[in-house]
């Protein structure tokens, strides 16, 4: 893909092809304040570029039927979200629709050469089996703090080795196509808002409780990044005074009493002292245990497992209530790996939530599990490089 919209009338008719799907030039005028003959020109100058297609005629509303528009059908991007413990790779066309993906195992501890030789082998994969000949441009989401006009990590606490890396710059050059690179749950949030259960929500936060916690923000429909790229790092607002400490340095964060390693971690402790015979028996058959164990624990009624749960999603809900209070958003999204322990935690989380902050602001404010699930990530790294590419140069 070389050529980009001309001018922000193109940007948004690209835009709104891309969130619609196609549409005739007298519906697309419905929806931009242009007068006929103007939308006319931008439409023709589009087709020129090849970045939209002509596609057949369109319904009659009376009068001359006019003829669909689409985005073109040969674009592709690549969606790249790279988490923790694994990373999710998907082909999408340009309406973002999902043709390909594969998730494989990954620890982001390796560092960003290894991690990426697997991305772009999981890539080449894609590609060989016929899904795309090339990408257009492509979105990459890490766990960690992201300085964002540059796509580079800043001290990420979970991904040693990653501080500085050039991640934009080294992967357009071995993909061949423009990168851009965001948190990993402001992507989620951006997949959320364009497929999943925030689609009709201009202002909300998607809470991401992985192997560490963030938060994305969403405000009149745009991600919030803060000054520096590290507004939503949530996982590092302090829970419990003088508690644990974290791999941020500090102690007591919401990271270290609530996430995918804390739990593992409470879990693994609990089954050791015979707390838990369920977790106990996992344990030995397994060798390690994590928030699935917990999660078919607490499924098969053990009363340390829902414990743990409830815990964490007490904590969790403290911290969120004080978002809610100060932000006053129209929902908020759990997402994240730990979301496997379901109703349990997201009870714990509304219960805190529900208590501590005004009326006003939970009056009507649905706390509820994301619906896309890993798709979230890989969707919104699409979003995140066609809202680049589909605006202009």
């Amino acid at each position: 893909m070389t050529a980009r919209p001309a001018n922000a009338h193109q940007a948004r008719l690209l835009r709104l092809l891309r969130d619609g799907g196609p549409n005739s030039r007298a519906q697309l005028g419905d929806q931009v304040d242009l007068s006929r003959s103007k939308l006319a020109v931008e439409v023709d100058r589009l087709l020129e570029t090849e970045l939209v297609v002509a596609d057949g005629l369109a319904a009659s509303r009376g009068g001359r039927r006019s003829h669909n528009i689409r985005l073109n059908p040969h674009l592709r991007f690549l969606g790249v979200d790279i988490g923790a413990t694994s990373v999710d790779v998907a082909v999408t066309n340009a309406e973002l629709e999902i043709l390909g993906h594969i998730n494989q195992p990954m620890d982001v501890r390796e560092g960003p050469v290894a991690v990426f030789e697997q991305v772009l082998s999981m890539a080449a994969k894609l590609r060989a089996s016929g899904l795309a000949e090339g990408f257009d441009g492509a979105g990459i989401g890490v766990p960690g703090p992201v300085r964002f006009p540059e796509g580079i990590p800043v001290a990420p606490p979970i991904m040693p080795g990653w501080d500085g890396f050039p991640v934009r710059e080294a992967l357009s050059q071995d993909l061949g196509c423009p990168v851009m690179v965001d948190n990993d749950v402001n992507l989620m949030a951006m997949g959320e808002q364009h497929a999943g259960v925030a689609r009709t929500v201009h202002d909300f936060l998607v809470v991401k409780i992985g192997t560490g916690i963030g938060c994305g923000i969403v405000v009149g429909g745009e991600v919030y990044r803060g000054t520096t790229g590290s507004a939503g790092d949530i996982g590092h607002i302090q829970a419990v005074p003088d508690g644990r400490p974290c791999a941020c340095g500090n102690r007591g964060c919401l990271e270290a009493h609530f996430s995918g390693a804390a739990l593992a971690r409470d879990a693994t402790e609990a089954a050791e002292q015979r707390l838990s015979p369920e977790l106990a028996s996992r344990l030995e058959a397994n060798g390690t245990l994590g928030a699935a164990d917990v999660a078919a624990a607490a499924a098969a009624g053990d009363a340390t497992a829902l414990e743990l749960i409830r815990e964490g999603g007490n904590r969790t809900g403290q911290v969120i209530a004080g978002l809610v209070s100060f932000f006053n958003p129209g929902l908020v999204v759990i997402g994240g790996g730990v979301t496997g322990l379901g109703h349990t935690l997201l009870a714990a989380i509304r219960t805190q939530v529900y208590r501590q902050s005004l009326p006003l602001a939970t009056g009507n404010l649905p706390i509820v599990l994301g619906e896309l699930g890993p798709t979230a990530g890989v969707i919104g790294a699409a979003r995140l490089i066609s809202d680049h590419l589909f605006s202009p140069a």
